[in-house]
């Protein structure tokens, strides 16, 4: 004869079986990264600086990442987004100024030479960025980055440029916030530009952005108040100016930096400088397949000087194509064998 459960019991089974349907295996920390090198120091990092008790822990107060973002967060190829953002204006704002198709820079971009825009250098570069980021109030140029976001998709992609973010990292700035870190972007990157997509984009809210400023001045126009984008550099936030201006707005020096390029050397030296445990880590873009494949000699996103450094001083570097079992929120698993 069969023995059936005492009432106590088959109430015990019944909660049981009630309560397994809601559970389920706590979520992968950073899905995206296939378990080498660079995630399990990523994760062996942010276990002791967050485990009470440990010789490594960081109180959650001093928890600041900071990363770059052209080559860090999103693809830089074949050109920075914000220049190809500004030439985009300059043709959308061309037939407001008729001397232009006469006058260069402006003329190679409204004629797509692109031998007559390389010959015009860095000095037509920073012609071509005043005309179509200064001039305009705070509010006007997000307006305009924020239209140009919203329709202009990428050359070789097709893909908006708001998609051509990283999901590795999208990965890694969560788990580092869920984690009790304060995430910044620092880029020579235009901050007002940044600003038009960070928050929805990364998460990071606008002032947690740093980035190049132009000088602004405070309006007062009948009443009305603006901030006007003045045509005068204020900071350029590459190089040395990153851990400038990491001091002049954080105030605290960052324990965790990520960056791609020799034009954050500089800030990954600032944090690694500081007592205690510290990350410092390089995206290297060595994925010609999925994205580009590029390094010491590219004319964007140039890294040399701290690619060396960073095997000296065992900094962490990411190698795509190997390390990244994706690129772009909504790819396929493409992982490399």
């Amino acid at each position: 004869m069969q023995a059936f459960p005492k009432p106590q019991t088959r109430l015990w089974l019944l909660a049981l079986l009630l309560v397994l349907p809601l559970a389920s295996p706590a979520a992968e920390v950073l899905p995206s990264w296939k378990d080498g090198p660079s995630r399990q120091a990523i994760e062996a990092f942010v276990t002791a600086v967050t485990r009470a008790g440990d010789k490594d822990f960081i109180p959650p107060a001093e928890r600041i990442a900071v990363f770059d973002n052209d080559g860090t967060l999103w693809s830089e190829q074949p050109m920075y987004f914000e220049v190809l953002f500004a030439l985009d204006e300059v043709k959308r704002m061309a037939p407001q100024h008729p001397e232009w198709k006469d006058e260069q820079p402006f003329k190679a971009v409204l004629e797509n030479d692109q031998k007559a825009l390389a010959a015009a250098g860095e000095k037509g570069l920073l012609q071509i960025v005043g005309a179509t980021h200064t001039g305009v109030t705070t509010a006007e140029f997000n307006a305009n980055a924020q239209r140009w976001l919203a329709k202009a998709v990428h050359p070789r992609s097709h893909k908006p440029y708001t998609e051509m973010v990283f999901q590795p990292m999208l990965e890694l700035l969560g788990y580092l916030r869920e984690n009790g870190f304060k995430t910044y972007i620092v880029s020579g990157g235009e901050v007002a530009f940044m600003r038009a997509f960070a928050e929805e984009v990364y998460g990071i809210p606008p002032e947690q952005v740093i980035g190049t400023t132009f000088v602004t001045q405070f309006q007062n126009k009948d009443g009305k108040f603006s901030i006007l984008r003045q045509g005068k550099l204020a900071h350029n936030d590459d190089g040395p100016g990153k851990p400038e201006s990491i001091e002049s707005i954080i105030g605290r020096r960052p324990v965790f930096a990520f960056g791609n390029s020799d034009g954050d050397l500089q800030m990954l030296q600032w944090t690694t400088a500081g007592e205690g445990r510290r990350l410092a880590g390089l995206v290297h873009h060595t994925d010609g397949q999925r994205e580009w494949a590029y390094d010491r000699k590219s004319n964007i996103g140039r890294l040399d000087k701290a690619l060396d450094q960073a095997t000296g001083n065992k900094w962490v570097v990411v190698d795509m194509a190997k390390e990244w079992t994706r690129i772009y929120p909504g790819d396929p698993d493409q992982s490399h064998p």
